[in-house]
Formats: C-alpha cells, structure tokens, sequence
C-alpha cells in the first residue's frame, strides 16, 4: 500500500517534516510511505496554466497523488491559515482526477493550529477527499524542538503516530480486506 506523505512546511528543520520522517519509520510493513519534495518547485497556482498539459512540476506532484493509496499531509498554521505551499499544492490538484475521492489523513504538529486544521480539512473536504478522521491526529510538539528521532523516542507521541497510522491502513484495506 503506497502512502504519500506531503508536508507544508519549506523549512529544514520543520516540526511537520520531522512528523512525516518519524511516520515513515513506524509505519507497519505494508505500507509505503513516500515523502513527496516538490512543493517548492510548484508555480504558483494559475488558472491559465492548467492546461492539458500542466507545468511539469504539477505533473510530478499529480502523477504522485494517482499512484498513492492515500495522502498523510502534515502542514503548519501560519497567521492562523494554510500554509501558502500546502493551499498551493491543492489547488494545482482541484482539477485533476487523481485526487477526488482519495484517502487523507491530516496531522496536526501544534495543540495551537486549530484554525489552520479546521481549514485544511475544509478545504479537501470541498475537494472531495475522504477525510480518514480516525488517522488525522494532533500530535503535542509545540516548543518540543523535537526531530524525527526524537519522535521516535517520545513513547506518547510515537504511539499516537503508529495508532494513526494502522487506522489509515485498516481504513485503506476497507471491510472487504481489499484496497
């Protein structure tokens, strides 16, 4: 099961990178979590440009979403909003047939994002997304400082990822054990 894993945060030392890291590792055996590094080359969204044949960059990242089982987005609250990459990434995705109906799980890397959550969630709600409520977590990293491998460590916080994460599986498999 191909899981792709996108972060809304360009920052090197991102809580939210580190949370997609962390997941990565303890993510069960069947599923394959793949960290997606485009957003940064994304255009900003255009309208215009959404041509049948999009920007590559857009191509990349939509090609990326239609070879997933399902999306882990892991994003920052900024001035109690979506990150700019992140709303920009969904909207080059609006248009496309690779995302509607595909399984997402938000996680949350601050107690304090509520806004941006609420947001996000509305957002790929409106883009059709099946919102995996059991697997989208808030984890409690605000002023942590923590990496991956502190994650990791973190007995609480490592727990509640790998929790969300089997929920993300059982929710991809479905009833029938099939994806």
């Amino acid at each position: 099961m191909k899981i792709l894993a996108i972060c809304g945060s360009l920052r090197a030392r991102s809580s939210n990178l580190a949370v997609l890291q962390a997941a990565t590792m303890l993510a069960p055996q069947s599923l394959d979590i793949t960290l997606f590094d485009g957003l940064e080359a994304l255009p900003h969204f255009n309208p215009d440009r959404d041509t049948e044949i999009p920007p590559s960059p857009v191509l990349k990242l939509r090609e990326a979403v239609g070879r997933a089982d399902g999306l882990l987005i892991c994003s920052p609250e900024y001035a109690r909003g979506v990150a700019g990459v992140m709303k920009n990434a969904l909207d080059w995705l609006v248009s496309s047939f690779e995302f509607p109906d595909k399984p997402v799980a938000v996680i949350n890397a601050s107690q304090r994002s509520t806004h941006a959550d609420a947001a996000l969630r509305l957002t790929l709600e409106t883009m059709s997304a099946r919102l995996v409520e059991e697997a989208s977590i808030t984890l409690p990293l605000l002023g942590r400082n923590l990496d991956a491998d502190g994650i990791l460590q973190d007995s609480q916080v490592s727990s509640q990822l790998r929790t969300a994460l089997e929920h993300m599986h059982r929710f991809i498999i479905g009833p029938a054990g099939k994806l």
